[in-house]
């Protein structure tokens, strides 16, 4: 079992940033690969990026460029550093969990929202 929580969202402007972080406990990220995924009003959630085993990192192609995904694993969290950012990027951000071997994410945390204004 692993607990996520998320945290680090809040309201910026347009060009700026801010990094979230996920933590969890109750086991080691060294055997999880982290997810980031973000829902807006009125549309579904989307994947923006990852970080599996071994470190190899995956992000949906709007945000490459701008986020970084990076582990701690003396802290066992996971970052965001969101940069440049937009208002489209405004969402509610979760992050999420999946064992070394499994094919779908188990673990979820709250969720941390972000709003960027104009």
């Amino acid at each position: 079992q692993v607990q996520l929580t998320e945290s680090g969202g809040g309201l910026v402007q347009a060009g700026e940033s801010l990094r979230l972080s996920c933590t969890a406990s109750g086991r080691t990220l060294r055997t999880y690969g982290i997810g980031w995924f973000r829902q807006a009003p009125g549309e579904d959630r989307e994947f923006v990026a990852a970080i599996g085993i071994g470190d190899f990192t995956y992000y949906k192609t709007s945000v490459e460029g701008r986020f970084t995904v990076s582990k701690d694993y003396a802290e066992n969290t996971v970052y965001l550093q969101m940069n440049a950012l937009k208002p489209e990027d405004t969402a509610v951000y979760y992050c999420a969990a999946r064992f070394i071997t499994a094919t779908s994410w188990a673990y979820w945390g709250q969720g941390t929202q972000v709003r960027v204004s104009p």
